[in-house]
């Protein structure tokens, strides 16, 4: 890592220094020289190279540099680091290392160095350190940086797919613990089932669930899927109603744990019963406007949200009529929109907008949608206004996507130059990250392996809010 304590700026100097080595031979200064660098430069006062050491099988394609100035030798960029430590030799002022590329035939090679003035000032000696192999250590972190995203993201996608699947689920599900039997989580069908409220089953104990003359068949049942993994089902009662039902167990291990996953039903099938008429009551009553349009995008039915925002006296004035009267912006969004619910079976958390009557400008607002699976599918819209959020936002750009997946999402929220600056303040973000996290926090190193200036690291470290810009660390 680039930091102070790579050179010699307030380390204590040796004590003893003109007995050690102010009778040094030429040949102990010489390997002390070899010793000290990779590539080691004996350079005279204008930066011309008198001599060289280094090893030319792990140095191939640089070349003899003897008689070559040092800053012809290096990329273009490198050479006013160049200027600025042979400046710097000449005043006598403390150095720091230096990242430069030095030219070869197919790239270039990274090293590092620091120049000291030697005889009196009259010649200078670069001590180079190669930096291939923290390349490499670099970019290795950002591919585990990246993997461990894209492991995260699966993960998170599983989760969500999990969930979906177990609150859906219309069977009663229940997984305990296998040591204190307490309940860990519940689906809403086993909660309706057990007449809890909505998590008011977790940490129970199991047994409180059952009637008392059931409880020692729950404990056997419980007990064999413990040692059998699966078995058959049981016949119990549950406490609430003394209502009879069948229970089945399978016991799994998670995190070196034993769990349980019981099943129960009863005997009259489904136990949540619900009344056929609240649904379209609560969807008429709905905030947001839903919408039902048929295979040629022509309005079904609405609620009375969706009459209110496209300001119709009444739903038979709006009824037959095709949608794009009234969403997105003519022969554009609806069609976009349409296709993504063809390919996708829905459409989620499209940016729109939504006109009233013969508007030009219109509202904007968020659409989501889904269609059946028939021959003659019908599609369902729910439309959310978010003209008053994106007013009340402060100003300034979102947050900053953290990968691809998010990226990907903006397409139709956003302009495609939108999102390539939106790619473009990921990357430099992630790379900035990578670099202080590679150099300890240390700015000046960082600005080193970024190949930018101080004042354009910090900049950019002000821009994407990294970092304590109160102090320097450097």
């Amino acid at each position: 890592m680039l930091t102070r304590k790579h050179s010699i700026e307030g380390k204590n100097p040796f004590g003893q220094a003109a007995e050690l080595f102010d009778s040094m031979d030429a040949d102990a200064a010489m390997k002390l020289a070899m010793v000290a660098g990779d590539i080691t430069l004996i350079l005279d006062d204008t930066g011309t190279v008198l001599d060289a050491a280094f090893d030319h099988d792990h140095f191939s394609g640089l070349g003899n540099l003897t008689g070559q100035n040092w800053i012809e030798t290096v990329t273009v960029e490198s050479r006013p680091k160049i200027m600025e430590m042979l400046a710097a030799a000449r005043r006598g002022e403390v150095q720091h290392w230096r990242q430069v590329n030095h030219i070869i035939e197919n790239g270039d090679i990274p090293i590092r160095y620091v120049v000291v003035p030697v005889n009196g000032g009259e010649h200078r000696i670069a001590f180079g350190r190669d930096l291939r192999e923290a390349a490499k250590l670099q970019q290795r972190l950002l591919q585990v940086q990246q993997s461990l995203e894209r492991d995260y993201m699966q993960l998170r996608q599983l989760e969500t797919r999990y969930r979906m699947v177990f609150e859906s689920s219309q069977e009663p599900v229940v997984i305990i613990d296998a040591a204190g039997h307490r309940v860990r989580e519940v689906n809403p069908a086993a909660e309706a089932l057990f007449g809890a409220r909505q998590g008011g089953l977790i940490g129970k104990k199991l047994l409180s669930l059952f009637d008392r003359k059931s409880r020692d068949d729950v404990l056997t049942l419980i007990g064999a899927a413990q040692a059998a993994g699966s078995v058959a089902p049981s016949s119990v009662t549950l406490a609430k109603g003394s209502t009879p039902a069948t229970l089945a167990a399978s016991s799994f291990t998670q995190d070196r744990e034993r769990y349980l996953l019981l099943r129960c039903s009863t005997d009259q099938g489904a136990p949540v019963k619900r009344d056929a008429k609240a649904l379209p009551d609560l969807v008429e009553r709905m905030p947001d406007a839903f919408l039902v349009a048929d295979h040629d995008m022509k309005l079904v039915s609405a609620n009375a949200a969706f009459v209110e925002m496209v300001r119709a006296g009444s739903l038979d004035h709006v009824r037959g009529r095709h949608l794009s009267e009234w969403v997105g912006r003519p022969s554009i969004d609806l069609e976009l929109i349409e296709k993504q619910i063809d390919q996708h079976g829905a459409a989620r958390n499209v940016s729109t907008i939504l006109r009233a009557r013969d508007e030009d400008a219109g509202e904007q607002v968020e659409l989501s949608a889904v269609k059946t699976g028939s021959d003659t599918p019908l599609y369902g819209f729910v439309i959310r206004p978010i003209a008053r959020r994106l007013r009340d936002l402060p100003p300034g750009s979102a947050d900053m996507p953290r990968s691809v997946e998010q990226l990907t999402d903006l397409v139709g929220r956003m302009s495609l130059k939108d999102i390539v600056r939106e790619s473009t303040d990921l990357i430099e973000r992630l790379c900035i990250e990578a670099a202080l996290s590679y150099t300890s926090d240390n700015r000046a190193s960082a600005a080193e392996i970024l190949g930018l200036s101080r004042q354009s690291l910090y900049s950019k470290l002000h821009r994407h809010g990294l970092g304590n810009l109160t102090g320097e660390n450097d």
